[in-house]
């Protein structure tokens, strides 16, 4: 498959097209070894319980950089 040069997109053009092209896969698209699906099967399973002590991004990341303002 032939190079293709991205660079005459802005980041925020890259970002929706790589978006779109991580969409445009199906599951079974995308190997998986079975420790990495075991993994993922329990973060699903788990994740109504550690949704409730979830914090949003911005929260995140002003603890990380409070100097970012």
């Amino acid at each position: 498959m032939p190079r293709i040069d991205f660079s005459a997109l802005s980041p925020q053009e890259r970002l929706e097209l790589a978006g779109d092209l991580l969409d445009s896969l199906e599951d079974a698209d995308i190997p998986l070894s079975e420790g990495m699906r075991a993994e993922l099967d329990r973060r699903n399973a788990a994740f109504p319980e550690t949704r409730k002590h979830a914090a949003p991004w911005v929260e995140v990341r002003a603890r990380l950089r409070p100097n970012d303002r």
